[in-house]
């Protein structure tokens, strides 16, 4: 295997093979982000090809959504179970399938079977635990700015492919575009087969920022489904679990169920072009790249409940203030900015608290389950835009309600308490 020979190399030049596990899932959840975020571009072009009504494709891709949330918890379990190279390199396969046969489709159930279950079973399985459970096993010292990266992929996954995209889906059709996504999910796919470890003891090193090797945990015996239900009955039981719940519910019904999914049709509403609605989109992928970054290391340095306010109340006043943007292409930028900074810089202060009041083996399940609540809230938003649309003709009553729940959630984080030690929780409960 690659690592065995490439770890020593890198050790005797003192980096550590963690940050090689870093680029490799990083690349993974680029391709997975691909997969996802370009699936919006493609929405006008189905319904101009099919006539499909908007609420019938907003409803497949809020199947998807909902099943990239609701698989979060059972893929850190399957993790532990199986290890994270088998099951990455079988949720990518998903995505390659399902985006592959979704080029000859011709029925709606087809669209709802290839793209809402397939694509979202993959891409469920490669969700934001995968970093967690990256940074939570070979790292101790940047674990924050880790995840603050491995976050920001997604970022990167839409500045590369969105523009690309609605690029090839103006020219060549939507069924070209497709490509682009189904290359990187199969290269992704070999690089972790031939670079991916599950633990660093596994090449004889400790864990980054230690200093002795920990042999990694037994593999669970139990079923995986069982032990994330049992990790949730846990949970369920600490009060600030459910605030992470609900404001990761918020998170969801504002970033990938509403911008990720409408943006651009809502502003071809207003006469923008298709291409340069992307690149508004893409913009915003850019910004949320630093933004998301940025807030990994902060994250290493305050309360993770106050940057959560800053984070929830600014997003909520972006929203607030798009339709007063004029939808053309500068003054959609302002809008950009200040909603791309912290697109998903949500992601590492949650990763934070759940590690703090769960311990850092059970982190990784217990944001698994609290991600469920973010894409419950992402289906929400793709669903109810749409159905918006198709009732009153506009997309901006979403908007607002999810502006306003943005809000709320700015308030609901501060209630979280910091009064226990990291892992307290966790040791109390068993």
């Amino acid at each position: 295997m690659l690592s065995n020979a490439l770890a020593p190399v890198m050790a005797r030049q003192g980096l550590h093979y963690g940050w090689v596990m870093v680029a490799v899932t990083f690349l993974v959840m680029v391709a997975t982000a691909a997969a996802m975020g370009n699936l919006g571009v493609f929405l006008v072009p189905l319904q101009r090809e099919y006539g499909w009504d908007t609420g019938s494709i907003s409803g497949a891709l809020a199947l998807r959504l909902l099943l990239f949330g609701l698989m979060a918890p059972f893929a850190a379990a399957l993790i532990q179970r199986y290890g994270l190279r088998r099951i990455v390199a079988a949720a990518l396969a998903l995505i390659v399938l399902g985006l592959g046969l979704s080029t000859v489709m011709t029925s709606v159930w087809q669209l709802w079977l290839y793209w809402g279950l397939l694509t979202g079973l993959g891409t469920g399985l490669t969700a934001m635990v995968l970093g967690a459970t990256v940074a939570n096993r070979w790292f101790v010292q940047s674990r924050g700015l880790v995840i603050g990266i491995l976050t920001a992929s997604s970022a990167t996954g839409q500045l590369a492919f969105l523009p690309l995209a609605a690029m090839i889906a103006d020219n060549a059709g939507w069924r070209m575009a497709v490509i682009p996504a189904v290359l990187a999910c199969a290269v992704a796919a070999l690089l972790m087969l031939l670079l991916g470890r599950d633990h660093p003891s596994q090449l004889g090193l400790p864990a980054y920022g230690e200093t002795q090797v920990a042999p990694p945990p037994p593999p669970p015996s139990s079923n995986p489904f069982r032990t994330a239900f049992a990790v949730l009955a846990e949970g369920s039981r600490n009060p600030s679990f459910w605030v992470l719940f609900f404001s990761f519910y918020v998170c969801g019904l504002s970033t990938n169920g509403l911008v990720q999914t409408h943006f651009i049709p809502l502003c071809l509403d207003f006469g923008m072009q298709n291409v340069e609605a992307a690149s508004v989109l893409a913009m915003m992928g850019a910004f949320d790249f630093v933004g998301t970054v940025l807030s990994g290391w902060l994250s290493d340095r305050y309360d993770s409940r106050k940057l959560l306010a800053w984070y929830y109340g600014l997003r909520g006043l972006s929203l607030l203030f798009l339709p007063m943007s004029t939808f053309s292409f500068y003054g959609l930028t302002l809008f950009a900015v200040f909603y791309g900074l912290d697109w998903i810089a949500t992601v590492p202060p949650t990763v934070k608290l759940a590690g703090q009041e769960f311990g850092r083996e059970k982190a990784a399940l217990v944001f698994g389950w609290v991600f469920t609540g973010h894409q419950l809230g992402a289906a929400t938003a793709a669903l109810g835009a749409g159905i918006s649309r198709d009732a009153f003709a506009s997309y901006l009553p979403a908007f607002y309600t999810a502006g306003a729940a943005c809000m709320l959630a700015a308030i609901a984080v501060l209630m979280i308490r910091q009064d226990r030690q990291p892992g307290k929780a966790a040791l109390a409960g068993a």
